[in-house]
This record gives structure tokens, C-alpha cells and sequence, in this order.
């Protein structure tokens, strides 16, 4: 329930929306950011930012030869790709030191281009080693346009003069489709025409990328609207690990653990499509703080404060408190839970999840009273109001089983 006090409003910063673009060679990444460009995203190709930071008269073209050498440097003084690819492809140690020179600037200047994107901008950052790299947290979105291997050594092969050996090599070089789909908010598929990507990505960009910006930016939530109850998603505990990469690189050290909780971490349990993920940090003192920093990642607060249903022979309500982010995206609910340590409400989150993995009888018969509520009550909070006596019962079923079994908390 909501209370009526509030905490101080600390200043915002601003906020634009950031999408991760990616995809193997050939897949059409860059066919996907063009049209993403005329739309009206600011696209930030890194490959282009690659070429510039080595450019002639660069340090990081200093770098370069200092590291492999005067001959990837052409008589002109400009870098020469294909000598150094020769050195570095297929020569892991090689790699990883060009890596270590080229992508720190890349980084730099990205950011630098992101920063000076106006307020109300959609930055589609174009990183074709988006995975490999690991940054995926650091977008609010992550947009994998995927095609079929055959289709893309089709493509180099038509589009590059790649012979079909050379196009192979270097589609294994990169992370694998398994690879980027792990990360992937969004896959765009683009083994048909470019017409079909454009309208594709046309989609997204007005029924998803759009609203997004804008909950962003009024750091807004953005509840979901129906109150359905849908099959258990096997791709759920996947997409509560991109929630919890995000709000982990939001709030650093804040954050002493980040759980799947709710019915969407119980394999076998329908659910409404909400992923639940709770924070634990020191104190309420430390969820007020993180805040802004939560809101920046696509997790704005709402407002008020408020405090989980304290259980049965609970000894101190107020300990129940917290606070309670939703997510921006329009694409994926999320309820985040910021709880403090020793707060009984994390330990309850953690025993009713662990409890009905366990218990399938108990998880069945929760699944059953969900869907006879939603198939009669259309309201969100009355719905969520109906649950509690359910809840209340299963207490003291659910703390002797966790006494039987001597189950504690996870590490």
C-alpha cells in the first residue's frame, strides 16, 4: 500500500534513451541503422569512430605502430587494414592488444556524441561487437538484427567479393546468434527484403523506442495495462537477468544482491507477463539514494512510499517498508522491489519463490486462484488485494516446510 509522505527530490539529470545495436556480418545491422537515422535516431557507428581514432596524425595511430609495427602504417601515413587484419585475425593475444587501444577511445567519443544529443534524442549506438564486449548493461535496450548463416555468406559473398571460405571464418570469428540472443531485448529477423526490415524496424521505433524516451526522460513507469494471466515463459528468468545486469551497473556497490522473486521465477507457474526483481541495500536511507541513478537505467520510482502486507504474527510492520520502482520500457513490465537488509519482507520474497518451486501442489493451487480472480475482477489493485488472504494462509505452511527442510535465505 501507498503512503502519503515522500522523500526529498534530488535533481535530475538528463536522460536520453540509449539503444544497443548489434549483429554478425552480413545480418544488415547497417541497412537497420540507416532507416533507424530516418526515423530521427542520433546512430553512432562505431565502426566509423574506429576508423577516426586511428586516424592519421592520431595517438591512437601511434599507438597502433608502436604495438605492431611501421608496416600497417601505408606509405601516406594512413592505417593499413588489411596488414594489420593479417596480424591480428586469427591471433587472440594480437587482438585483444588492438582491442585495448581502439576501444577506450571509441568509448570516449561515443559518449562525448551521446552527451551532446539533445534532450528528447533516441542514441542508437551501432556496435558490432556489442557482445563480445560485454555492454550490454549499459543500454537501455539491446536490438539484435539476426539472419540465417546461409544468408549472410550469401551477402558478403555478393555484397563484399568475399569468397565463401573467407565469409565463414569470419561469421565464427564473431559471438554466435545463441550468444546475442541471450542479451537481446529485441531481435529484428532480416533474412527477407529490406522493405520487411524497414517495417520492422519502423514498429519498433513507434510502438516501442518512442514511449520509452519519453518514460525516460519524465521518469515515468509504465504499468501494464491488462490484467491477463498467460503459460509460464521459459525466456523469463533470461529477461530478469538483463533487469538485473542494468540495475546492478546503475547502482554499483549499492547493490548487495539482485533476486528474481514473484511468480515469473517459478518455472511451471502461470503468471501475468511482470518480471519481479528485488535490490537489497544497506538502508531505505540507500534505496532514496539510489533513485535517480535506478530512474537513469530505466527504472523510475513511483511515488510515495510503501509497504508489503506485513504476514501473519509479523512483529514490526514498519519494517516492511520499501520502495518500489517500475520499469520504462513499454515492451517489458517490470516490478523492482528496493528492500533493505533484514527487512522480513526480503526473506519472505525469497522463502514463497523457493517455496513454491517445491512444492508443485502449492504452485498449482496458486496458478488456479490467480486465474479464477482474473477471470472475474479487472482492476489491478483488487485483484492484488483478493490475493492476500491466499497468502495469509499459506504462511504458516510455508514457514514449517522451511523449518523441516532447514531452508535459509541464498547467499
Amino acid at each position: 500500500m501507498s503512503g502519503a509522505s515522500e522523500p526529498a527530490r534530488v535533481r535530475l539529470t538528463v536522460v536520453v534513451l540509449r539503444v544497443g545495436l548489434t549483429g554478425g556480418i552480413g545480418s544488415g545491422k547497417s541497412e537497420a541503422a540507416a532507416r533507424f537515422a530516418e526515423l530521427g535516431a542520433v546512430v553512432i557507428d562505431s565502426d566509423r569512430l574506429a576508423r577516426e581514432v586511428v586516424a592519421p596524425g592520431s595517438d591512437g595511430l601511434a599507438e597502433v605502430v608502436s604495438a605492431f609495427g611501421p608496416g600497417v602504417v601505408t606509405t601516406g601515413g594512413v592505417l593499413d587494414r588489411p596488414a594489420l587484419g593479417r596480424l591480428v585475425f586469427g591471433d587472440e593475444a594480437a587482438r585483444r592488444r588492438l582491442e585495448a587501444i581502439i576501444h577506450p577511445r571509441v568509448r570516449a567519443r561515443a559518449e562525448a556524441l551521446t552527451l551532446a544529443a539533445p534532450p528528447d534524442a533516441v542514441v542508437v549506438n551501432d556496435v558490432p561487437l556489442l557482445v563480445e564486449a560485454g555492454l550490454a548493461p549499459a543500454y537501455h535496450l539491446v536490438v539484435v538484427v539476426q539472419a540465417a548463416e546461409t544468408v549472410r555468406v550469401d551477402r558478403l559473398a555478393r555484397g563484399r567479393a568475399m569468397v565463401e571460405a573467407e565469409a565463414w571464418a569470419r561469421i565464427r570469428a564473431q559471438a554466435s546468434d545463441e550468444q546475442r540472443a541471450a542479451v537481446a531485448d529485441v531481435v529484428l529477423a532480416n533474412d527477407g527484403s529490406p522493405a520487411e526490415l524497414a517495417g520492422r524496424v519502423r514498429a519498433l521505433w513507434t510502438d516501442r523506442l518512442v514511449p520509452y524516451e519519453r518514460n525516460v526522460r519524465l521518469r515515468r513507469p509504465d504499468p501494464p495495462t491488462k490484467l491477463a494471466i498467460v503459460p509460464y515463459d521459459p525466456s523469463w528468468p533470461a529477461q530478469f537477468a538483463r533487469v538485473a545486469a542494468r540495475v546492478t551497473r546503475a547502482v554499483g556497490p549499492t547493490a548487495l544482491r539482485v533476486d528474481h522473486v514473484g511468480s515469473t521465477a517459478v518455472p511451471g507457474l502461470a503468471a501475468k507477463d511482470v518480471i519481479d526483481a528485488q535490490l537489497v541495500v544497506a538502508s531505505i536511507e540507500d534505496a532514496d539514494a539510489a533513485a535517480e541513478a535506478l530512474a537513469g537505467a530505466g527504472f523510475p520510482r513511483y511515488p510515495g512510499q510503501w509497504v508489503d502486507n506485513p504476514k501473519p504474527d509479523a512483529p514490526d510492520p514498519a519494517a516492511w517498508t520499501k520502495r518500489l520502482h517500475g520499469g520504462a520500457d513499454p515492451g517489458r513490465p517490470v516490478n523492482l522491489h528496493v528492500r533493505a537488509a533484514g527487512s522480513p519482507a526480503v526473506r519472505y520474497a525469497l522463502l514463497m519463490r523457493d517455496y513454491l518451486r517445491a512444492v508443485p501442489a502449492e504452485r498449482d493451487g496458486y496458478a488456479g486462484m490467480k486465474r479464477e480472480l482474473a477471470g472475474r475482477i479487472r482492476s489491478r489493485p483488487e485483484y492484488t488485494q483478493a490475493k492476500e488472504p491466499w497468502f495469509d494462509a499459506v504462511w504458516s505452511r510455508m514457514t514449517a516446510w522451511a523449518g523441516r527442510t532447514g531452508w535459509t535465505p541464498p547467499a
